[in-house]
């Protein structure tokens, strides 16, 4: 196994965020957590220009990406889909092959099922899949946890957000640096 799958690069990441909604974030209890490091994320997405690709599962019932991540990102337009993979939508997946980064940063709900579906999917598909463990969440701990080990299982890199953050940062006293810095003191 090569070291190279762990390294993350700033011109080979991109952001992943699947279905932070507003119907199924209001039964997550690690739904504050959940946004908190994906806003951290998105954050570092917009100094460095990494690409944030937002997901929703069929909007009509689960509702919209929830206002906090919808007013941190640059630019919000969701890939709507009904199937639990992104993966499992043609626009999903012509839209990530447009963006040519091999390096997928993971964070979302469900874990143990869109999230889940997902990650093994774009693991087939060759990417590099980082899953950022505290920016995911299930209804249950023994869901998110059963989703977790079975991203990992199947070659996903487990992470989380402040081990992102500093492998994008490389380096101290950089404005960018400063900026994530100051966030999450």
């Amino acid at each position: 196994m090569s070291i190279d799958k762990f390294m993350l690069d700033r011109n080979k990441a991109m952001l992943l965020i699947i279905d932070i909604q507003e119907r199924l974030a209001v039964v997550m209890d690690r739904k504050d957590q959940v946004v908190k490091n994906t806003q951290h994320l998105i954050e570092l997405a917009k100094l460095q220009n990494l690409p944030t690709v937002v997901t929703e599962q069929y909007p009509k019932g689960l509702g919209k990406t929830i206002p906090e991540i919808q007013s941190s990102l640059r630019l919000y337009l969701p890939i709507e889909k009904v199937s639990f993979s992104c993966c499992g939508e043609a626009p999903f997946n012509e839209h990530i092959k447009r963006l040519d980064r091999k390096q997928i940063i993971v964070t979302g709900m469900e874990t143990h099922v869109c999230v889940l579906q997902t990650c093994l999917g774009l693991i087939k598909d060759g990417y590099d899949v980082h899953l950022v463990a505290d920016a995911v969440c299930s209804r249950t701990k023994a869901n998110w946890r059963s989703g977790v080990e079975l991203i990992r299982d199947a070659g996903g890199v487990l992470t989380n957000t402040e081990t992102v953050l500093f492998q994008l940062l490389g380096v101290a006293g950089t404005p960018e640096f400063k900026a994530i810095s100051n966030r999450i003191k």
